[in-house]
């Protein structure tokens, strides 16, 4: 079994408050969870308005099979938001 552990900073320069960031938090991490069956929350900078911070974490059976998920993740939230991937954080852990 293989867990896998993402985190992704993106910039989201458009938002101007932090309801509006919440907003644009909640569907991002709906359209993951459904499209996916993953566990997704916003992890960090909480208070900044224009970024997002959201760790994801998965379990599959191989590192292929994680890998392929990191990359469909990815496209996923290119594809489906206007907020800029900044940076991408991933681990795979054996367990």
């Amino acid at each position: 079994m293989k867990i896998l552990i993402m985190k992704v900073n993106l910039r989201a320069s458009w938002v101007h408050s932090l309801k509006e960031k919440r907003m644009v938090v909640k569907s991002i991490i709906s359209k993951l969870q459904n499209k996916f069956n993953i566990f997704v929350c916003e992890v960090e900078n909480q208070d900044l308005h224009q970024r997002i911070t959201i760790g994801i974490s998965k379990v599959d059976l191989s590192y292929s099979q994680c890998d392929s998920s990191i990359e469909y993740i990815v496209r996923y939230i290119e594809e489906n938001t206007d907020a800029e991937i900044i940076d991408i954080e991933d681990e795979i852990i054996n367990y």
